[in-house]
């Protein structure tokens, strides 16, 4: 059996978390927040989403809509090996914790999952601002 090394990063969202749920899983909208997966244009091609991503095209799949506010995703990268992608939006009060769980991946060094994980919480981040009427940050 394998299992990973993990991290939690999360961010709570003053925004209802159906709102935020809504809109984390429409893949059009990753790359107004989630630089580290969309950095540039998603499409949609026969049902499928591809992003243009840091790593090269990937695909992303999506957990189907649920009433639990999982938001899972798994990203299929250019080389056809697959990151599954824990994601949750809970309910937090009125609003909404978005609470991601970044797996260390066979072969990541430690600097480099430090940077994954800050990379994720760089995304919510942006996600926060964005959803609570701010301007997202420059992502760079």
């Amino acid at each position: 059996m394998t299992l990973f090394e993990s991290r939690p990063v999360g961010v709570v969202i003053d925004v209802p978390a159906s709102e935020v749920y809504d809109f984390v899983i429409d893949p059009a909208n990753l790359p107004l927040w989630a630089e580290g997966l969309a950095s540039a244009s998603v499409e949609e091609v026969d049902g499928r989403w591809f992003a243009d991503s840091p790593m090269g095209r990937v695909e992303v799949r999506f957990a189907p809509r649920n009433p639990f506010g999982v938001a899972d995703h798994v990203v299929t990268l250019p080389d056809g090996s697959s990151v599954d992608n824990p994601l949750r939006i809970l309910v937090n009060g009125d609003g909404a914790e978005v609470a991601f769980t970044v797996r260390r991946r066979p072969g990541m060094s430690l600097d480099d999952w430090d940077d994954d994980c800050a990379r994720v919480a760089a995304d919510l981040e942006t996600l926060r601002l964005l959803l609570e009427g701010g301007r997202a940050p420059a992502q760079g």
